[in-house]
Formats: C-alpha cells, structure tokens, sequence
C-alpha cells in the first residue's frame, strides 16, 4: 500500500468513528461545565454585573455624574452620596457606574479585534511556515521584548482623537500574543494525519483551514481572547491613569483613580470604588477564562485534534 493509499484509508477511518470529544464540547455541555465551578460561575457573575451595570448605568445612577457640588467636596459617604464624592464634590457611585461603559466597549473591540488578527496571522504562519513564519515570529518577539507600557504609550501617540482610537493600538500589541498562541495551537493540527490526508486528497488551502484547522484551534483562541481581555482592560485604565485615554470630565475607572491618587489618605472613597470595580471585572474575565480553558480540556494530557472539525 503506497502513502497516498494509507493516508486516505486514515482520512476515512477518521471521518467514520464516534466523535465523543466533539460531542463533549457542544455549547450548553461547555456552558454547564464552566459555571459548575467556583471559579466559573464567580467569573460569570462578576461579568455579567458589570455588563449589566454598563448597559443599564445611566438609568440607575442617583446623580448627575458630570454635577459639581463645591459645599460637598470630598464628603464621606452618607445617605446621599453612599460612595462619597471627589474633589469637585462629583457623585463618586455615579461616577463609578458609569465608569467602565468605555472602558468595556474599548477593550472588548480591541480584544476582539485582537483575537481575530492574530488568529489568521498565527495560523497561517503554522500552515506556511518557512519564511513567512519566520518573520512573522521575529515580529512577534521584537514586540513582546518591549515594556507593555511603554509600547502602548508610544501607539497612543500615533492615535489620537479620543479613547476609541486607542482601539487599534490595544489590538495590534495584544494581538502579537494571540498570534504566538494560534500559532502553537495549529503547530499541533497542521502536522495531523487528517490534515495530511486532506492534502492528499487535494483539498484546497481554505477548505482544510475552516474545516479541519480552525475548529480544533477555535476554543484554544478564544480562552486565549478572554485572558488578553482582563489585560487590556488594564492597559486601557493605565494610559487613561496617564491621561491618554478618556478625556476629563467623562467617568472613567482609571481617570477616577488618577484623580483621587493625591486625596487617598483623606478620602480614600474616592479611589477606593473604582479600584473595586475595575479589580472585580478582570478577576471576573480572568477566572471565567481559566474556567473555560479546563472545560475544553487545554491542561489535560487527553485532548486530541478532532477530524473535520470540533463542531459535528
């Protein structure tokens, strides 16, 4: 029997036998798996609040958040003001409420933005390797080796025009990170037997990405896509702390912070809530994604590549 012979009988055998571990990955299956943990159902909850919060803010907010009251200047919490107010006398929990409504929709754009770049450049650098793949890595590397701050200092620079033209900084420094996880992720598929097999068969180039590739790569990414979330959620609040991303007066997290960082032993209030917001959401990101990374089995020895796809 010749090697295009075995490969197909492979490729066959492989299209014929029961698809357990895709069975295992189906939507709800994975829903249920990731919040009957801990740290899973934690997450959701985390996030779902704070996208609720972010959604529904200006509707619940018991003050103007932009009002200036100078007789209540850095007063404590009280009846009125439950969070306390800041150094213009602004409602601190309306300020904190509508606070992360940029941040979310600018991080969760750049993240997605990110994550799909950085998929197609990862994997096609796995499929085509030689030269391509080479110099995409040493991109990659030459962008990682940077301070994350000082980079992304150096891109809001270059963009300006308020925090949504940050969007493609936050990608495009993010996004080097998912390219080298896409990358080792379809390293793992492309040298498979069914990927083989399709090659032999005559497959076009598209035809294996999206049906034997990209399925088996998918939750790796998009796990991958939630963990570079909570850090872009950082690196926003950061260059807003250092008035490079929201614009005063607007509420923001980070800018609330920075703000308050010269008040904190007098009024610690004003800091302390958006500090709790900001804090909440990315552990809420952060154990949502370790969850959802041992409900698709990326830590367990068992996982294999699944022929045609993870979605049958």
């Amino acid at each position: 029997m010749t090697n295009r012979d075995s490969l197909a009988t492979t490729s066959n055998s492989f299209a014929t036998q029961p698809q357990n571990n895709a069975i295992d990955r189906s939507f709800w299956k994975l829903q249920k798996r990731i919040v009957s943990t801990p740290a899973g159902a934690i997450g959701l909850a985390f996030v779902l609040f704070h996208a609720a919060i972010a959604l529904a803010g200006p509707w619940v907010v018991p003050h103007d958040p932009l009002a200036q009251d100078p007789a209540a200047i850095l007063a404590a919490p009280s009846l009125t003001h439950p969070f306390g107010t800041d150094l213009l006398g602004r409602d601190v929990l309306s300020r904190t409420i509508l606070g992360g409504r940029i941040a979310i929709a600018v991080t969760a754009l750049g993240a997605l933005l990110a994550v799909i770049g950085g998929a197609i450049a990862g994997i096609a650098a796995a499929m085509r390797g030689g030269i391509f793949d080479s110099v995409m890595m040493r991109l990659v590397e030459a962008v990682g080796a940077l301070p994350y701050l000082l980079f992304l200092l150096l891109l809001a620079s270059f963009f300006t025009g308020g925090a949504f033209a940050l969007i493609p900084a936050l990608a495009a420094f993010y996004g080097t990170a998912v390219v080298r996880v896409s990358r080792a992720a379809a390293l793992g598929v492309v040298s498979s037997d069914f990927v083989a097999a399709a090659r032999v068969r005559g497959e076009r180039s598209s035809t294996i990405l999206f049906r034997e590739i990209v399925p088996n790569v998918l939750d790796v990414i998009i796990v991958d896509g939630a963990i570079r979330w909570a850090g872009m959620l950082l690196g926003f609040s950061s260059l807003s702390f250092l008035g490079f991303g929201v614009a005063p007066p607007t509420p923001d997290w980070g800018l609330m912070i920075s703000d308050a960082r010269n008040v904190m032993a007098i009024a610690p209030w004003a800091a302390l809530w958006p500090c709790t917001a900001l804090s909440t959401l990315i552990l809420g990101v952060i154990f949502l994604a370790d969850a959802a990374g041992k409900a698709v089995g990326l830590q367990s020895p068992e996982r294999e590549p699944i022929p045609g796809g993870s979605s049958q």
